[in-house]
């Protein structure tokens, strides 16, 4: 067979379809246009879930009751004791049919669905705003706590000295990194256990809840032997396996934003901890990734009424790695009391030009206490309590 004419169809051997041969002298084949075979949507099932009230009447057994057969249901019963009235979230697959049948039980005042897609972080779940308090350290309930201290525990002296300087300043609960993530795999890493041990120290002395940052599942246990607070970094956010990790901690947990996740992602990774039957969660804004570079990272403070308006997690803000320059954090600080943020997490370092990381926002002991005393005079005027 010659070479096809200009324009003719070719049909048979490799191209049952057709095709044709385009172009003049030194043309090129065209082969037959194949659609791709159509895949049929399947839409997915929906993520259900539902709150039982109880009414004030209600009796512990009558709880225990709604609980158990939300369990034989095939969902997981999450129960909240407010101060009014229990509350039962039914969360995972749900029938329709199940609302009836629960509804029927003795003790239920009503049932009705959960429309956010996080249901237990929700403010249908709990109307009324959680507070986590950890020995020394409160953080919601009309309380601002503080955590302050290094970014990284570098030595038994500077930890020390750090401790001893925040919690003169006010500061409720003391920071720094054991086990740090970097985005460069050359900078210092941290001390590991033997930075765990000097945070336990610490604490010995100065009687300062601890809040250290965990990277990975296989970490939590060690972690939570010596931390008051696992810590869970903005890199990890959407780490699911630590996230689910931390939920099966008897540890606080502290979620730090994302950089680049919007609030709904925010808000459904807490939602893993959550699951797990962990309820002392805190969400940390510590800032967000845009176009701007005069700050390390831009600080959005609308995060602290949006998520109050939407959540009962108590809200933290992050002003060191929000701003990343240190005169710049007790301004964001004053600000973040007056938007009624429920915690502050502050960079505090003893000696910031030698600071094995995060030396630029990380503030002095003196600009620290500075900074604590305005915000006492703001949380005065807002209503809020600067401490525990």
């Amino acid at each position: 067979m010659g070479r096809p004419a200009v324009g003719e169809t070719v049909t048979g051997g490799a191209n049952p379809g057709g095709g044709r041969f385009v172009g003049g002298t030194g043309g090129r084949y065209r082969p037959p246009f194949v659609p791709a075979p159509q895949t049929p949507r399947v839409r997915p099932e929906p993520d259900l879930a539902m709150i039982v009230v109880l009414n004030r009447s209600a009796a512990p057994e009558d709880v225990d009751a709604v609980a158990a057969r939300v369990a034989a249901l095939g969902m997981t019963a999450h129960v909240i004791n407010g101060t009014e009235r229990t509350v039962i979230a039914a969360t995972g697959s749900e029938d329709e049919a199940h609302r009836e049948t629960l509804a029927s039980m003795r003790g239920v005042e009503s049932v009705m669905p959960i429309l956010a897609p996080y249901k237990v972080a929700s403010l249908e779940m709990k109307s009324e705003p959680t507070a986590v308090t950890v020995g020394s350290l409160t953080i919601g309930g009309g309380v601002c706590g503080v955590i302050a201290g290094p970014c990284s525990v570098e030595s038994e002296e500077q930890i020390m000295q750090s401790a001893r300087a925040v919690k003169a300043a006010g500061a409720t609960a003391l920071r720094g990194g054991a086990f740090k993530p970097r985005t460069s795999p050359y900078a210092f890493q941290g001390m590991k256990e033997e930075g765990l041990k000097l945070l336990a120290a610490a604490r010995e002395e100065t009687g300062l809840a601890i809040v250290t940052e965990v990277m990975t599942p296989t970490d939590v246990e060690l972690v939570a032997e010596y931390a008051d607070v696992l810590q869970i970094g903005a890199r990890n956010m959407q780490n699911y396996r630590l996230l689910e990790a931390c939920g099966e901690s008897p540890a606080a947990v502290l979620l730090k934003r994302g950089m680049s996740s919007t609030m709904d992602e925010f808000l459904l990774a807490a939602e893993y901890v959550l699951s797990r039957g962990n309820e002392r969660v805190m969400l940390c804004e510590r800032g967000v990734r845009t176009f701007e570079s005069h700050t390390r990272f831009t600080l959005p403070l609308a995060t602290v009424p949006y998520l109050h308006a939407r959540t009962h997690l108590p809200v933290v803000i992050d002003p060191s790695h929000g701003t990343g320059v240190a005169s710049l954090v007790p301004p964001m600080m004053h600000a973040a009391v007056a938007c009624l943020a429920d915690g502050l997490m502050v960079e505090v370092h003893p000696d910031p030009p030698n600071a094995a990381s995060d030396g630029p926002q990380s503030l002095t002991p003196d600009a620290f206490a500075a900074a604590m005393t305005t915000c006492g005079k703001v949380a005065e005027a807002v209503g809020l309590k600067m401490g525990s």
